[in-house]
């Protein structure tokens, strides 16, 4: 198998940290987006949608990180997915429905990515500041309900069991480092945080995003 995936992409990273975790025997094959390979074939022809993660089963393509998660999960029998547990997976789904529909929507679109990619930038000062001012808002209010609501007195996101909506939700969470969020106004939000950040596999994966994240910090961002 081959993930081909890049270490400060968002949607990779939480693919690459549940497989350095699990011990999956796979290929890292690191696709450039700074020179834009995405965008280019071969890569192209392999994702229309010109984005990574993409998995290379023997010839099986699947992209999205939420399904690759859940591929990967079932293929290795992991238990961060567990077999036979209908009512297990089906909150482990919601959960990572909720993050990538509700949450990433407002807070890596809307927050973000417009404050560190050119091309997720709005054409004007005033749109640019009405999107950040609408995307903090909105992520404020859905943190507010992952901490209380969600998380509250759980250990993991689907409950008291690690799962992979808990690599997923890592992935995507950490995103707000890079423009300072700190979260300090969400205890439970950090508490999980800091518990997934002393998972084995943390280190190795996430060097390279918080090197990058480093570099940023004498830039002044809109955060949470």
């Amino acid at each position: 198998m081959k993930l081909h995936c890049h270490p400060l992409s968002t949607t990779s990273r939480c693919v690459m940290f549940f497989v350095e975790d699990a011990g999956i025997k796979i290929e890292l094959v690191t696709v450039d987006l700074f020179t834009g390979e995405h965008t280019k074939e071969p890569f192209a022809n392999m994702n229309p949608s010109k984005m990574v993660p993409v998995l290379d089963d023997d010839g099986f393509i699947l992209t999205e990180s939420s399904a690759i998660l859940k591929y990967l999960a079932e293929k290795s029998g992991s238990p961060a997915y567990p077999a036979g547990d209908i009512k297990a997976r089906g909150k482990i789904n919601e959960m990572m429905d909720w993050i990538n529909v509700n949450f990433y929507r407002d807070f890596g679109y809307g927050l973000i990515y417009p404050q560190i990619f050119p091309n997720h930038k709005r054409p004007t000062d005033e749109s640019q500041k009405v999107t950040l001012d609408w995307g903090k808002e909105r992520s404020q209010g859905w943190l507010g309900i992952l901490d209380a609501k969600i998380l509250g007195k759980r250990k993991f996101l689907a409950g008291d069991t690690l799962s992979i909506a808990d690599y997923f939700g890592l992935g995507i969470l950490t995103s707000g480092e890079l423009v300072g969020c700190e979260f300090k106004a969400f205890p439970n939000v950090m508490r999980w945080l800091d518990a997934m950040k002393q998972r084995p596999g943390y280190a190795k994966v996430f060097g390279p995003f918080n090197q990058f994240t480093a570099s940023l910090k004498d830039k002044q961002f809109a955060h949470v």
